[in-house]
């Protein structure tokens, strides 16, 4: 598999589907490919694709599994744009003591932003 097949892949989706809010056909213009792995060996491959509808200007990630001649799709509507997934994709994940930390802060929010925001 070569970088000349994830573009028929990218053609292909942008033939099929449509923006899940308003119906219109994805354009490629507006489509990227933000990661893409392949296994010669096992005729393999995987690409995560992002793309902004032309008419509503939603957004969707498409996760592509290729496994032979087989392909599938899993589609999600994201508030991201393609820089926000690509900056995305290298962070480090969020440490399970980090999400405990924030839950313990905002039990003990009183919701005044103003004194949030402006304390030292």
């Amino acid at each position: 598999m070569n970088k000349f097949d994830f573009k028929k892949v990218m053609e292909w989706l942008g033939f099929i589907l449509r923006c899940p809010i308003c119906g219109f056909r994805y354009n490629l213009d507006n489509t990227k490919i933000i990661e893409s792995e392949q296994d010669e060996a096992y005729n393999e491959a995987h690409i995560l694709i992002h793309s902004d509808c032309n008419k509503c200007k939603s957004s969707v990630m498409f996760n592509v599994e290729i496994k032979g001649l087989e392909i599938f799709s899993v589609g999600m509507i994201t508030d991201l744009t393609s820089a926000d997934s690509a900056r995305f994709r290298n962070a480090k994940p969020i440490k399970p003591d980090e999400v405990i930390n924030i839950h313990k802060a905002l039990k003990r929010f009183n919701g005044d932003f103003i004194r949030a925001f402006t304390e030292k």
